[in-house]
This record gives C-alpha cells, sequence and structure tokens, in this order.
C-alpha cells in the first residue's frame, strides 16, 4: 500500500430495530427487535435461510431503507434520522456496497482501472483527496493483473474481485456485501473470501457480507444468523433485564433458560455493589437433590 493508510472502518450498533414491508396488502414482519454491534474494523458474515432479513439488514445498513422502529448507529452518527441528502453523501463517501452480480457493479467496456476511475469521480466532487489512484488499489488487493484488461474479457471470478476493488474505491468505512460468491466455483468462492479478509486485516474496513456459504463465513472474523428476523448473536456480550417477584422467582428470558434449564445450580456471591450469580459447573455434593 506504499505506505498509504485508509480511513478506519465505521462501527455498527443497532437498537431495537424492526422493519415491515407490505406484500399483497398485508404486512410482513422483516426484522423483529434487532439488536446488533459490529466493531470498528471487524469482519462479519450473517448467515440464515432466504427470507429470514438478512438482505433487507444489509439494506438499513446502506441508509437504502429506513427501519419501521429503531436505531442504526454508523460509528457515532443515527442515520436513521438522516436526510435524504445526507445519507446520499454518507453512501458516497463512507459506504462501498457489492451485490450479487457482478455486471451490476461494472462497466462492460471499460478496463478494471477505468472502472475505478469512474466510481471515483463523485468522490473528487466532495474534494478527497485521500484517494488510491486505480493502479494503486489494485495493487494493495493484490489484483494488478486485472488492471488493463476489459471487464467483458474477465471471468466472473476475476469480475466479482474487481466488484469489491470498486466498491472499495472511495476508501469506504464500511464495505456490505449480499451474496458475493453465490455464482461462483469452490476456486473463485475462495479467492473472493481471501479479498475480503484482506481488506479488514490491511485496510481496516469494517465489512459485513450476507452469504449462505459457511466456507465464506469461515473466512470472516465472526458470523451472525438471522432467524425469522432475529439476530443470533452468540458472541456478543448482552445486557438484560429481569425481575424477582415477591416470591423471590427470577423469570429468565428463553436464551438464557436455554443456557440454565431448570435444574441447574447456580451460586450466589453477595458483593458491596450488588449479587452476583455464578453457574456450577457440578454439584457441590454428589447424590444430591437438584
Amino acid at each position: 500500500m506504499n505506505g498509504r493508510i485508509l480511513q478506519t472502518g465505521l462501527a455498527i450498533h443497532c437498537e431495537n430495530l424492526s422493519h415491515y414491508y407490505e406484500l399483497d396488502g398485508e404486512e410482513v414482519l422483516a426484522l423483529d427487535n434487532v439488536e446488533f454491534s459490529v466493531s470498528a474494523g471487524e469482519s462479519v458474515a450473517l448467515l440464515g435461510p432466504s427470507g429470514s432479513g438478512k438482505s433487507t439488514l444489509l439494506s438499513l445498513l446502506a441508509g437504502l431503507l429506513r427501519p419501521t422502529s429503531g436505531q442504526i448507529y454508523l460509528g457515532p452518527d443515527d442515520i436513521t434520522v438522516m436526510s435524504e441528502p445526507e445519507l446520499l453523501q454518507l453512501r458516497g463517501q463512507r459506504i462501498g456496497v457489492v451485490v450479487q452480480n457482478p455486471s451490476r457493479n461494472l462497466l462492460p467496456y471499460g478496463t478494471a482501472e477505468q472502472n475505478i476511475s469512474f466510481a471515483q469521480r463523485a468522490l473528487r466532487g466532495y474534494r478527497r483527496i485521500d484517494l488510491q489512484s486505480p493502479a494503486e488499489l489494485l495493487a494493495a488487493l493484490g489484483l494488478s493483473e486485472l488492471g488493463g484488461q476489459r471487464v467483458s474479457r474477465l471471468s466472473g471470478g476475476e469480475q466479482q474481485r474487481l466488484s469489491v476493488a470498486v466498491a472499495m474505491a472511495g476508501s469506504p468505512g464500511l464495505l456490505l456485501a449480499d451474496e458475493p460468491t453465490s455464482q461462483l466455483d469452490t476456486a473463485n468462492r475462495d479467492l473472493v473470501g481471501e479479498l475480503l479478509r484482506r481488506i479488514t486485516s490491511s485496510f481496516g474496513t469494517t465489512v459485513v457480507v450476507v452469504t449462505h456459504d459457511p466456507a465464506v463465513a469461515a473466512a470472516l472474523g465472526r458470523s451472525v444468523t438471522i432467524t425469522e428476523g432475529r439476530a443470533d448473536d452468540r458472541d456478543q456480550q448482552r445486557e438484560q433485564y429481569v425481575r424477582v417477584d415477591a416470591g423471590g422467582a427470577v423469570q429468565l428470558p428463553p436464551d438464557v433458560l436455554a443456557a440454565l434449564p431448570p435444574g441447574s445450580r447456580l451460586r450466589v456471591v453477595r458483593k458491596p455493589g450488588g449479587v452476583e450469580f455464578v453457574v456450577m459447573a457440578e454439584p457441590e455434593h454428589s447424590g444430591g437433590t437438584r
């Protein structure tokens, strides 16, 4: 990269995010109170069956849709309260998007370098001086051999990798990719996965990828499963609040109850600032009543 560092990644935080859309006159729930966070410079795969809400979440993160309720923070900014011109500027300067079909990302009659140069044209209107030249960017991504080749003569895998490069033309803080390997064979899939991994490690860009492919997810830093509009993010620390009733019983949330089924043993530790519950791995006395 010739010692040049691109902008740092954008952190993501979604709070109580829900989204409905209308189908045949009826409201359909796409996302249901999603709590979802990604650290700046982290790479995350969104997994889940078709229709689970993955692509809807990606469109919301890109500011292409507005949620029915909830907040989306990119860095310190709540994008749900931005105006359309503000969202347009955000997408133009800080967000790169890769769609499924590479032909939708590229100009077929242009070379790889010309495609990147074209993508940077609008950014020059913002007087951006931090942009790498097309040749520099392709070299940084390990794609120098594509520079002078016309898109129409590139293979499907080469076109998809170039699509990622074009999405990186503006040095975005966030790269969003929707099924970037769905039309590729195994070898090209792995090359795209390696390219996405390189972007997070070398550029510091936050990467979120919608995929059905476990191999693509494995190439990224973390996986989050979207099922029936809800996010199952087991690696993410969460805080939930519960009540103690008059009889001393505590109603645990379903996901906590799944980890602590009835009969589980807890150790109660009284501390100056409150009470801590510690899960007991084994009963204290063999043969005791649970």
